[in-house]
């Protein structure tokens, strides 16, 4: 297994590499970009986009009051004048963004700098794309922890009891709840919540923003647990219902596939009670697909699954953060936090892999072509 292991990890700046070459690549065919963007945002809010030029950055890219200085009204005036956008004005953006360098030669500097782990700066906040992502991180872990046991606290046993109630009045009326929680989407059933609970036009029980109330800081500890688990009833039940189908089923597949073999029938021809077959034999192999998948489906509550959630409640986590950036054209912090989930993602397979060896030590990994 630690060959297996070793070899995996050789693999891991092969696999980075690749995924930067390819949207590095994407990226220099896409429309638009950083400059096209602080210029159009220049001809109608000109202090904003020249704060981000000249290095005030005390104008936040999701704020639009405007600042006056003397630096805005002078690049105002350069980029009204004439007929078009002065040339100075652009060849001082491409310098400040790295962009008069070659394609290649940017992508070597961004690819050695990511090898110490310094994922640059983002383009219009002067704040470096770790210190980004780690302030957004505990927002996105909160909502995929929370996301995540409860999916497999409901999930878990409502597939074994459908899968040893199969074809039962019991297994078709839950059938139908699985199927409407398949079919609605998070977002939606995120502002069916809102519409009904969160003040929207019939009760007002849940707040509507943030993970926690504005007094949070004057609040005792055990009021500030509460006030953090009020605040997180609504986005979590969101994620929950679009999360719980889809492993209710595969739990509830994977028992009936285990509970038809003979080594079950084989058991029960010994006189072996029902229970004991089940959780004695059964579980924990039809437990196996289940529980490997574990790390795999956390990272992806955490970094892909919840985007939509976190704008809709106001939340500032990682998925509205890679939205914002792919919309603002901010490169570096799309770039970087692609490398840095790509490798969490790298590292989270191969714990999938250890998973399945744990669960079921006949699996062997020593032989398998990586």
């Amino acid at each position: 297994m630690l060959s297996y292991i070793f070899r995996r990890l050789m693999l891991v700046p092969l696999t980075l590499f690749g995924i930067l070459v390819i949207n590095f690549a994407v990226i220099q065919f896409v429309p638009g970009g950083p400059i096209e963007q602080i210029l159009a945002e220049a001809q109608g809010e000109a202090g904003d986009a020249a704060a981000r030029i000249t290095g005030d950055q005390s104008v936040d890219l999701g704020q639009q009051q405007q600042r006056p200085s003397q630096t805005s009204s002078q690049v105002n005036a350069r980029y009204r004048g004439a007929q078009g956008v002065d040339p100075e004005l652009i060849k001082e953006l491409e310098r400040q963004f790295g962009f008069d360098k070659p394609a290649f030669e940017r992508f070597i500097d961004m690819s050695v700098k990511y090898l110490s782990f310094d994922l640059g700066d983002s383009y219009f906040q002067d704040r470096s794309v770790v210190d980004l992502v780690l302030e957004k991180m505990p927002v996105s872990i909160s909502l995929g922890l929370w996301t995540f046991l409860l999916t497999y606290l409901i999930s878990i046993p409502l597939g074994v009891r459908k899968a040893v109630k199969d074809g039962s009045a019991f297994d078709i009326s839950t059938s139908w709840i699985v199927i409407i929680g398949n079919a609605i989407p998070s977002f939606l059933f995120a502002i069916l919540l809102i519409i009904i609970f969160a003040g929207g036009r019939y009760l007002d029980w849940f707040p509507l923003r943030g993970m926690v109330s504005q007094d949070f800081d004057s609040l005792t500890w055990w009021q500030k647990i509460g006030d953090y688990l009020w605040h997180m009833v609504l986005p979590v039940t969101s994620l929950v219902i679009g999360s719980f189908a889809g492993m209710t089923l595969l739990t509830k597949n994977a028992f009936l596939d285990e509970i038809n073999k003979q080594y079950v029938l084989t058991a029960r021809a010994k006189g072996l009670t029902e229970r004991r077959v089940l959780y004695g034999h059964v579980f924990r192999n039809a437990m196996l697909l289940v529980i490997s998948g574990f790390p795999t489906a956390f990272l992806g509550l955490i970094f892909t699954g919840s985007f939509l959630i976190e704008t809709i409640f106001s939340l500032d986590g990682l998925g509205l953060l890679g939205f914002e950036a792919i919309i603002n054209r901010d490169y570096a912090v799309f770039l970087g936090t692609l490398y840095a989930f790509t490798l969490i993602g790298v590292i989270f397979g191969i714990i999938n892999d250890v998973m399945y060896h744990i669960v079921d030590p006949r699996i062997d990994f020593e032989s398998r072509e990586v």
